[in-house]
């Protein structure tokens, strides 16, 4: 798979069924390693390791129904009293990152009303804190460890 603008993690693949796959330690199974998937396991490592946003916080393709079809957010990660706290939607390294993408992030999150919004292709990374009272979408210059954004 391609190089990530992330640090290297090591994970376990196989080959089946002429494809290749990748154990996805959240949802406790292989799953068939396509260039999305590969951003999706590579950046929740990311805010595993290097930002410390807890493991058993975390789940993988949350399913959601929005306008009578049945759609999933890539990563949604939950605060303590179990509320969602963020969303992550990754993409392929080589999708551009355009509105159109933070425009599917939005419309997911009429449904979770999360904080925070992350966008990936594994190449480049974006969040930013919503603001529901102002109805305002603010991008940070960073993405905080998990510590941070709880303690706001």
């Amino acid at each position: 798979m391609r190089s990530l603008n992330l640090p290297t993690y090591s994970f376990k693949l196989k080959y089946s069924d002429d494809s290749e796959h990748i154990y996805d330690q959240f949802r406790k199974k292989y799953v068939r390693l396509t260039p999305e998937e590969w951003v999706r396991q590579n950046f929740a490592q990311f805010l595993i390791d290097e930002k410390e946003y807890p493991r058993g916080r975390m789940v993988i393709e949350k399913s959601l129904h929005f306008n009578n079809m049945k759609k999933r957010c890539d990563i949604l990660v939950y605060d303590a009293t179990s509320n969602p706290l963020v969303m992550v939607e990754c993409k392929a390294p080589e999708v551009k990152i355009k509105k159109e993408v933070f425009d599917q992030i939005a419309v997911y999150n009429l449904f979770f009303k999360v904080r925070y919004l992350m966008v990936s292709n594994g190449l480049e990374h974006y969040m930013c804190r919503v603001d529901f009272d102002k109805r305002k979408t603010e991008f940070l210059t960073s993405i905080p460890a998990y510590h941070e954004l709880v303690s706001v």
